[in-house]
């Protein structure tokens, strides 16, 4: 039994907070521009995704931007190109996450540390390499004039509301998936393999694949996040794949709360709030935010979810 559900009234805390959240996401477009809301949400799906390899199977990629960029261009290329419904370009952009997180890891989860990292880095770049040299993806000026098109084939997305509410169905989906995963036997492999590989080899575990299948999962969630992205803003940005979103989805993770469920979604929001607050500074936005990450490490080193978990933990043991 964990700290947290050994604690007094724990689970009823916890289902509290889900449900509070919940209401906020539910609220959210009437209390900021529905377009940043839907950002964040996309964000945090990706940051939640990318988690699951780093908070719980200890594995740190340096290529994630590859499934969130690839997959906005595959839904762009599904409902532009081809004029298939958005559910559909979603699907599109997992399978091609899905895809080549399987490729990627095969080769990435031979290896352990720094060389894991580098191989990860090195498919991102082929990715963004080919991004730049194929005709159809627009080169530097990316993917444009993406439709929202209808959900369903009656919600029209074209309607902030109707697209964040979408939007937040599919966060929700995604978030659901990652808790399942987490909380189920796998989960608890990763975190073993997480803390002492050897002896969950010895234990019997087949650490190989349960790498590889966190790796996959947590590739195609993130496909799903850029898939959305790209259908809520309507383009698919060449930025998206290059190296400092990979950099970015760390950052977030790490000031969240690295190994929390919700702390990479409270970075998404604090990451995307200073860049969209301090738009008007210019290159001064990446100072500052990297400030901001160095006063948090240094003062909140569970990340700033981790550290509150802490306190709440200490005080139903006394401590």
């Amino acid at each position: 039994m964990s700290r947290t559900e050994a604690a007094p009234g724990g689970p009823r805390r916890v289902l509290f907070a889900y449900g509070l959240l919940v209401a906020l996401g539910l609220g959210a477009p009437f209390l900021v521009y529905p377009v940043f809301a839907m950002n964040v949400l996309c964000l945090a799906l990706f940051a939640s995704a990318f988690n699951l390899i780093l908070g719980y199977a200890g594995l740190l990629s340096f290529g994630h931007a590859a499934f969130f960029g690839g997959a906005a261009y595959a839904a762009g290329l599904v409902t532009r190109d081809l004029g298939l419904s958005p559910e559909l370009g979603l699907l599109a952009g997992v399978a091609f996450a899905a895809l080549l997180g399987a490729g990627t890891g095969a080769l990435a989860i031979r290896r352990t540390g720094i060389a894991f990292a580098m191989i990860t880095l090195g498919f991102a770049q082929l990715v963004h390499f080919l991004a730049v040299e194929m005709g159809w993806t627009g080169g530097e000026d990316g993917f444009q004039r993406i439709p929202r098109g209808r959900a369903l084939g009656v919600l029209d997305l074209q309607h902030n509301l109707a697209a964040y509410y979408f939007t937040y169905v599919v966060f929700l989906l995604g978030f659901a998936t990652l808790h399942r995963a987490i909380h189920s036997p796998f989960g608890r492999v990763l975190r073993a393999i997480r803390e002492n590989e050897p002896r969950a080899l010895s234990l019997g575990y087949d650490v190989a694949r349960h790498k590889l299948l966190a790796f996959v999962l947590s590739a195609a969630l993130s496909g799903l996040a850029g898939a959305l992205r790209a259908i809520v803003n309507q383009f698919a940005a060449l930025p998206d794949l290059g190296w400092h979103t990979s950099g970015a989805v760390i950052l977030m993770t790490l000031l969240g709360g690295l190994g929390t469920e919700m702390g990479p979604s409270v970075g998404a929001l604090l990451v995307a709030a200073l860049e969209t607050g301090l738009a008007g500074f210019g290159s001064w936005v990446t100072v500052v935010t990297g400030a901001v990450f160095v006063a948090c490490v240094l003062t909140f080193r569970r990340g700033l979810v981790g550290e509150v978990r802490t306190v709440v933990l200490r005080s139903f043991h006394g401590g």
